[in-house]
């Protein structure tokens, strides 16, 4: 039955997407990121639903003639860029070719997508609605996951849906610390209190539930990312005081939920020396490197370090798995070069969720954006942080928050050259004809 009503409503949506493609890249992005239809037994799992609600809306964009033109800014020209660099590195891959070619469809139709969805992100409501929907696909396994571990008082572990780049328990907790300060900007862009009440229910289920992974990543990351939103806390040394102490108070009452069991695996971040699994990835990120430095140019290429062969020839003994790191996936994979265009990447977005806080200062009409960036910019932590310890590097979820700031930053910029052309004539400063000089 399960299975029978998403696809009616899948199938009810497709006509609308091809009618009105932004429509189809908010299915699209839905399925990607929630992977509604892995919740299900039947035969919609195995559907390709992501690559229906693509295809239907790239009709939908030829229909409609809506997609004017790629927007030209730092996030998308890496992009392309970076699609062309793991192509190049494909071709020089280590790994079986039919390993290496499957990764590669999946990070170009990511990127291919992501593009897509950077022509179609023209307005504040659409940047509002996709954000919206961003929460809703990761905030639905925050909100179930932190009942389940009320309701069972942290005993058991929280998974994601399987088969996805968030079922390992790691995966899910960082995205959902990640998902935490979209909620945020949505509560504090809602004008409606059930809303916002709503929204802070499910941020702090989401907490228990990235705690009830059990985690010890998402605990960093956690960390880091509540000293960062004390430091971001805007007003004085009164409102840093409170700040300080509400964050303080929610943390320490979550942790001191959790059973002893829970308390006794976090404690061994101190002697990660004595844990198999921590020296396991410890010897893994040193035969990514080593691969690296072997290949500076083109690395091993896609899944070059699952492969036992390709991790004796540079760490013999080391047993072959995930790099661990987005840091060292990317490096491994692709070399200096590609990693520096992937690093480009995240550096643009930074640099553009700094340029919207300062050209949207004293502008209440731009409050919503600069919200939205500095909501991002907490964003970061946890996937900078707990990403160190996880294989997140071609996380679609993340890099179309990166589209979405993008998106931001020309609407702001837009705005602040429209306010300052209206304000030249009325100070008398409208450009004059030159004076030319005739022989």
């Amino acid at each position: 039955m399960r299975d029978i009503g998403l696809t009616a409503f899948i199938l009810a949506l497709l006509p609308l997407a091809a009618a009105r493609p932004f429509v189809g890249v908010l299915l699209w992005s839905w399925v990607s990121f929630m992977n509604p239809h892995r919740l299900a037994w039947g035969f919609v799992g195995s559907l390709p639903v992501a690559a229906m609600a693509f295809c239907v809306t790239i009709v939908g964009c030829i229909i409609a003639r809506e997609p004017r033109r790629l927007p030209v800014n730092a996030v998308t020209v890496l992009l392309v860029v970076l699609m062309a660099c793991v192509t190049v590195t494909s071709f020089t891959a280590l790994a079986p070719p039919a390993v290496v070619w499957g990764k590669w469809e999946s990070v170009i139709k990511i990127i291919l997508g992501l593009l897509l969805t950077a022509c179609l992100l023209t307005d504040r409501w659409r940047i509002h609605a996709l954000v919206w929907l961003m929460v809703i696909a990761i905030g639905y396994f925050g909100v179930r996951g932190g009942l389940f571990t009320l309701l069972t008082g942290g005993q058991h572990i929280v998974l994601g849906p399987p088969h996805t780049i968030i079922a390992d328990r790691n995966h899910l907790a960082v995205g959902l610390l990640v998902a935490l300060p979209l909620m945020n900007y949505l509560r504090l862009q809602s004008p409606h209190r059930l809303v916002r009440w709503g929204l802070v229910a499910a941020m702090v289920l989401s907490l228990f539930a990235a705690i009830g992974s059990q985690s010890r990543g998402a605990l960093l990351a956690l960390a880091a990312t509540a000293l960062f939103l004390w430091l971001r806390t805007k007003g004085g040394i009164l409102t840093k005081l409170l700040a300080g102490i509400v964050i303080g108070i929610t943390l320490a009452g979550a942790i001191s939920f959790m059973p002893e069991s829970w308390t006794e695996r976090m404690r061994t971040i101190e002697t990660y020396e004595e844990d198999q699994s921590a020296m396991g990835r410890v010897r893994i990120w040193q035969a990514a490197f080593a691969i690296a430095m072997e290949r500076p140019m083109i690395g091993g290429g896609f899944k070059a370090v699952y492969q036992q062969d390709i991790v004796d020839r540079v760490a013999p003994g080391v047993r072959a798995r995930a790099d661990h790191s987005i840091w060292l996936e990317v490096l491994s994979e692709h070399g200096f070069p590609t990693f520096l265009v992937w690093l480009g990447i995240l550096f643009a977005g930074v640099f553009y969720t700094l340029r919207i806080t300062r050209l949207a200062r004293g502008r209440p009409d731009l409050q919503w954006a600069s919200d939205l960036a500095r909501m991002t910019q907490v964003a970061f932590v946890p996937y900078l942080v707990g990403g160190t310890f996880l294989s997140f590097g071609y996380w679609d979820f993340f890099w179309t928050l990166l589209v979405v700031v993008a998106a931001t930053h020309a609407l702001v910029a837009q705005a602040v050259r429209q306010e300052r052309g209206a304000r030249l004539p009325a100070l008398g400063l409208a450009a004059r004809p030159r004076a030319v000089a005739y022989p």
